[in-house]
C-alpha cells in the first residue's frame, strides 16, 4: 500500500505492529463488556426530554411520591446549559425551546423555586425566545397534561382514526412506526383532556407574563403554507367543536366504540419487556392513557410498563442522577461488534464471544408478523428488530446487518443444522418482500411515504414519515452482496438506481440515520463493492474525491449535527472515531492508490486516539430524525426553512442520538478493512 521507497520499510512495519495492537486492544476491550447472555449493548443518549416527561407523567399518574422522581430531576440540573437551556445534542450551537420548557416544568412540579438561580436562567432563556409561542406539539401537550394549557388549542387526534380502512390515506398504518405508535395513546388523551393541575405555588404563572386570559394558544404561523394546511387547521377547529358539543350534550357517536378498540390495539401491542414500540414516546404515553382510562398502577399492563423503568437495560444510574434511554440498542450493537470481528479475523480469537453472539442472535429474529405485515400480508416474517423484545416492529436495517454477521457462517460445519442457513433464507425473502416501488427500503414499513400525512397539525414533531433511505439500502446492498446475490438481481438493480439517483450534485449520499453526509457516503462506497460494482466508475470516483476533500488535518473525520439545516456544515465538524470509521470504510472500498496516504493519516489518527483500548466521543453522531417532517432529505436552500420547519442547526425538531459503542466498532472495523486492503495491494 505505501510507498516504501518514500515511508522505508521500518516505518511500514512499525505502522502494522501499531495498527495490530490496536486491533487486539479494541477487541478485547469488547470481549469484556460482553453480556452473560451474549448480546452487547451501549448507553443510548438522546437529549432532556425523557427525564422531564417521565417526571410529569408521575405527576400525572399520581405517583409524586416515585422513588425516580428526584434523581430524573437531578439529571436535568446537571446537563442543563452554561446559558439556562437545554440542548438536543452534545455542542450544539444554542438551546432547544421545547426541551427548555419540557425541563422548566419538570423542575417546577418537583418543587424547584421559580427565583432559585438555574430556574431564572432557564426563564429568561425561555423568554428570549418569544416565550411559549413557538412550541411543538408534543409539549403543548405536556402542558395541558399538568393543566397549564387549555385542550383545545392542541390538536385534536380524534380515536375514530382506528376505524379508517388501510386503504384510506389517514390509516394509521400510514403514519411511521413511531408516530404511529404515539398517535394511538394520545388519540386516547385527546378524547379525554385529562389534566392533573399543578399546585398553585408550582404553577407556571411567571412564562405568562401578562396573564394567561390574554395569551395567544393559536399555532405559529408557518410561512409558505399553503391550501392543506388551512384546511387541516380549520378541520381541527372543527373536530374540537364537535367534541366540545358532544361533551356537553351528551353524544358520542362512535367514540366509546373507538375508544375501546384504541385501547385493545395499545394493550396488544405492548412489548414482552413491558414497553412499548421498543421507544420513550409511545411507551410513556400508553400508561398515561391506560392509567386514565382506570387501570390502577398494578394492573398487569401497566405494573409492567412502570417495572421497565427500574431494569437496569432501561434506566442509567450516575451518582445521584438517573437517565431513562429513550430506546436499546442490543441487537444493533451485537451485529456491528460481530462484523468487527470478522472484519479483522479476529472469529478465531474470539471463538467464544462470536459463538455466544451468534446464537443470541439466532433467538431475535422475529418470527411473527407484526405491523409491516398490514401492507405486506402475504410476506412471511424474518427480520430482526433494533431492541430487546419489539417483535411488532423488525426494521430493514438491522436485518440486513445481522444478514452480513451471519454471512461468514452459513458455510461453517460447526454451524450446520443450527439454524444459520434458515435465518439468511428468512430474511434475505423478508427484505425482499419489503422493498419500496423507488428501489429503496424505509425502516419500518413498505412505501410510507404520503406528504399528505405531514400537513397535519399533530405532525409538527418531527418525522411522521418513513419513507426509503439512501443508508438503510445501502447496508441492505452489502448484505446481498456478501451473500452472493450479484447486481443484476431484479432488486439489486431497482436498488442501484435508487442509490444513483440520490446522490447528491457533489458526490456524497445523505446520511438519514447517522450524521450525516460522511455516513451516508460511508455506507453506499462499501455496498457497491460487495455487490461486484466497477469501482472506477466516475460517480463513485466522485464520492471518494468528497471524502478526501473533507478529511480534517488531524487525519480524522467530522461532521456536525447541524448539517442537517446549514449546508455550510456538510461534512465539517471535529473529527470523531466514528465518522473517521466511516469514511475509511468508504476509501477501502473503493481502494484508489491517490487515496493511500489519507487513508493512512486516517488509520493514524485512529491509533494515536486510542485509550485504553477504546476511544471517547461526546459527539452525537446518531440520528432518530433531522426534523424535517417528511422523514427523507429536503433541499436546505429554502431562505424560509427554518421559519417553516420552527428550527434551525440547534435542531428544535430533530432527535440526535450518541450511541456509545460507535465510537469503538466502528473504528475497528475501519482498521481491520484497511489492513486488508493493505494486504492485498
Amino acid at each position: 500500500m505505501f510507498d516504501e521507497k518514500e515511508a522505508g520499510a521500518g516505518r511500514r512495519s512499525n505502522f502494522d505492529r501499531q495498527l495490530a495492537a490496536s486491533i487486539e486492544a479494541a477487541a478485547d476491550w469488547l470481549s469484556a463488556r460482553q453480556k452473560p447472555e451474549g448480546y452487547w449493548v451501549g448507553r443510548l443518549e438522546s437529549n432532556a426530554c425523557m427525564e422531564a416527561q417521565w417526571i410529569l407523567a408521575f405527576w400525572f399518574m399520581g405517583l409524586e411520591n416515585h422513588h425516580l422522581r428526584p434523581r430524573l430531576a437531578q439529571s436535568l440540573r446537571e446537563t442543563q446549559r452554561e446559558d439556562g437551556a437545554w440542548q438536543i445534542y452534545y455542542g450544539a450551537p444554542a438551546g432547544d425551546i421545547n426541551t427548555t420548557v419540557e425541563a422548566y416544568a419538570a423542575l417546577r412540579s418537583m418543587g424547584d423555586r421559580k427565583d432559585a438561580p438555574h430556574m431564572v436562567k432557564a426563564r429568561e432563556w425561555i423568554m428570549s425566545k418569544g416565550g411559549l409561542k413557538n412550541i411543538r406539539v408534543f409539549t403543548r401537550y405536556w402542558l395541558a397534561l399538568i393543566g397549564e394549557w387549555p385542550w383545545e388549542k392542541t390538536p385534536n387526534l380524534p380515536p375514530e382514526v382506528i376505524f379508517f380502512p388501510n386503504w384510506f390515506v389517514f390509516s394509521i398504518y400510514n403514519f411511521a412506526q413511531w408516530a404511529r405508535a404515539t398517535l394511538m395513546p394520545i388519540a386516547v388523551l385527546s378524547a379525554r383532556r385529562p389534566s392533573r393541575p399543578l399546585p398553585a405555588s408550582r404553577r407556571l404563572d411567571e412564562l405568562f407574563p401578562d396573564g394567561r386570559d390574554t395569551y395567544n394558544y393559536a399555532y405559529p404561523d408557518k410561512p409558505g403554507a399553503g391550501f392543506l394546511d388551512a384546511f387541516f387547521l380549520t378541520a381541527d377547529k372543527i373536530l374540537h367543536g364537535l367534541q366540545s358539543f358532544g361533551a356537553t350534550a351528551g353524544v358520542g357517536l362512535m367514540r366509546r366504540g373507538a375508544l375501546s378498540r384504541s385501547l385493545e390495539w395499545i394493550i396488544k401491542h405492548q412489548d414482552a419487556d413491558g414497553v412499548w414500540g421498543g421507544i420513550q414516546p409511545p411507551w410513556i404515553y400508553s400508561l398515561m392513557a391506560l392509567y386514565n382510562e382506570g387501570y390502577a398502577h398494578d394492573h398487569a399492563v401497566v405494573a409492567k410498563g412502570l417495572a421497565a423503568l427500574d431494569d437496569p437495560r432501561w434506566r442509567v444510574d450516575v451518582g445521584e442522577a438517573t437517565w431513562i434511554q429513550a430506546s436499546t440498542s442490543p441487537v444493533w450493537d451485537t451485529v456491528l461488534t460481530l462484523l468487527a470481528f470478522e472484519d479483522c479475523d479476529l472469529n478465531q480469537r474470539q471463538e467464544k464471544e462470536v459463538e455466544k453472539a451468534i446464537d443470541w442472535l439466532l433467538a431475535q429474529q422475529v418470527l411473527r408478523p407484526g405491523d409491516w405485515s398490514v401492507k405486506c400480508p402475504k410476506l412471511e416474517p424474518g427480520g430482526w428488530a433494533f431492541e430487546y423484545k419489539n417483535y411488532f416492529y423488525p426494521d430493514t436495517d438491522d436485518t440486513a446487518v445481522a444478514l452480513i454477521a451471519l454471512a461468514p457462517f452459513r458455510n461453517d460445519p460447526k454451524w450446520k443444522g443450527k439454524g444459520v442457513e434458515t435465518a439468511i433464507e428468512k430474511g434475505l425473502n423478508w427484505l425482499i418482500g419489503m422493498q419500496c416501488k423507488n428501489g429503496g427500503w424505509g425502516a419500518f414499513d413498505k412505501d410510507n411515504d404520503k406528504k399528505i400525512l405531514t400537513k397535519i397539525p399533530f405532525c409538527d414533531f418531527g418525522e411522521a414519515l418513513d419513507p426509503p433511505s439512501v443508508d438503510v439500502t445501502a447496508h441492505i446492498i452489502e448484505a446481498f452482496g456478501k451473500l452472493g446475490i450479484g447486481k443484476n438481481h431484479p432488486s439489486m438493480v431497482r436498488a442501484l438506481d435508487y442509490i444513483k439517483a440520490e446522490q447528491e450534485a457533489d458526490g456524497a449520499w445523505f446520511g438519514r440515520w447517522g450524521v450525516n453526509y460522511v455516513y451516508g457516503t460511508g455506507a453506499v462506497l462499501p455496498a457497491l463493492e460487495a455487490i461486484g460494482e466497477d469501482m472506477t466508475q466516475a460517480y463513485i470516483r466522485k464520492a471518494s474525491d468528497w471524502l478526501i476533500l473533507h478529511q480534517n488535518e488531524d487525519g480524522g473525520w467530522g461532521e456536525s449535527c447541524a448539517s442537517y439545516m446549514d449546508p455550510k456544515q456538510m461534512g465539517r465538524g471535529k473529527s470523531t472515531a466514528s465518522q473517521t470509521a466511516w469514511a475509511l470504510m468508504g476509501l477501502a472500498a473503493v481502494g484508489r492508490t491517490e487515496d493511500e496516504r489519507a487513508i493512512a493519516d486516517g488509520v493514524q489518527f485512529l491509533i494515536e486516539r486510542q485509550k485504553d483500548g477504546t476511544w471517547e466521543e461526546p459527539e452525537y453522531t446518531g440520528t432518530g430524525f433531522p426534523g424535517y417532517g417528511v422523514g427523507a432529505t429536503i433541499k436546505l436552500n429554502d431562505p424560509l426553512l427554518q421559519e417553516r420547519l420552527k428550527q434551525g442547526p440547534e435542531l428544535s425538531r430533530a432527535f440526535m442520538i450518541n450511541y456509545n459503542l460507535y465510537r469503538h466498532y466502528f473504528p475497528l472495523m475501519a482498521m481491520g478493512r484497511v489492513r486488508k486492503m493493505m494486504a492485498g495491494a
